[in-house]
């Protein structure tokens, strides 16, 4: 069914680094961004957060909060592990209308249209998943305690470790490493820090490895060829062959491109869009599932 033009909709796409909400009213798109929203990390700041994006959006729209939150609305947000922490998030918000899903089916969506293929998605946290004969399926997004493997917060976490392996004389010599020991100030003092960081700060330190990767340190190139490979093995397990579309999405996510198998290299393509776009259309998708339950 074709969207009414004066329906107004909200999606809403919300993961470890930032969260973005949209209000949608026919052609008309309101988009704001605010800070990290992940249900499970923290799940009072994360309702902060949505909360205080809600007061921007009906700035930024001209819509008052309370219209904003009787229209049917869509989230797709890090940390929805399953259905009691989406029932909880949903009581804990205002909206009279609300579909609350993890953050990687907006991913996919959103790199995929509705077309067919796989996506690795690989930003603070990291998962795979495919669009295929009209289903989806996923793979990963257990967070940095139990997954998350080719992350952000994983290179950064594996860079701190190499370089201790450094110290050990273990591994050879690297500028990242001597660039990590100088930052913190030395090995007892990357042990003391690190077991503080948050995902997201750890996440912070990848891109001194792509840095120090683009200029040939072979530490840095080894974290992203586990990463690429760990991202190779777990798309071929999940059944992709050759012909099928690859999407590597996500802050950290193209940096792998280079490191994964030829075979692979030569089916990446550029994603349709990002997660608010899928998000966006996913929340399209909700109105008509109630405007279906009303005729």
């Amino acid at each position: 069914m074709t969207q009414p033009i004066n329906t107004l909709i909200l999606a809403v796409d919300g993961g470890g680094t930032r969260c973005r909400l949209a209000a949608i009213e026919g052609e008309v798109i309101s988009r704001v961004e605010v800070g990290a929203a992940n249900v499970s990390t923290n799940f009072e700041a994360a309702c902060a957060e949505l909360l205080g994006g809600l007061q921007v959006l009906a700035a930024e729209s001209g819509h008052e909060v309370s219209t904003l939150t009787r229209a049917p609305t869509y989230m797709g947000l890090a940390g929805i592990t399953g259905e009691a922490i989406a029932r909880k998030l949903a009581q804990a918000l205002p909206f009279d209308r609300i579909k609350i899903e993890d953050d990687r089916a907006a991913a996919l969506r959103g790199a995929l249209g509705e077309g067919e293929g796989f996506v690795a998605h690989c930003g603070t946290g990291s998962f795979l998943a495919s669009q295929l004969s009209g289903g989806r399926r996923f793979s990963g997004g257990w967070g940095p305690v139990l997954g998350d493997q080719a992350s952000a917060q994983w290179v950064g976490r594996r860079a701190l470790s190499e370089t201790l392996e450094c110290v050990d004389g273990l591994n050879g010599s690297s500028g990242m490493a001597t660039q990590l020991l100088s930052r913190f100030g030395g090995p007892a003092e990357i042990v003391q820090v690190a077991a503080k960081m948050t995902p997201y700060e750890l996440g912070s330190l990848a891109p001194v490895v792509t840095e120090f990767s683009d200029q040939g340190d072979e530490l840095a190139k080894k974290i992203l060829q586990d990463g690429a490979d760990h991202l190779a093995g777990r798309l071929t397990k999940m059944g992709w062959v050759a012909g099928m579309p690859i999407c590597l999405t996500g802050g950290i996510g193209p940096r792998f491109g280079p490191y994964l198998p030829t075979i692979m290299q030569s089916e990446l393509v550029e994603p349709a869009g990002d997660p608010l776009s899928g998000a966006i259309a996913l929340a399209r998708e909700f109105l008509e599932e109630i405007e279906s339950e009303h005729r």
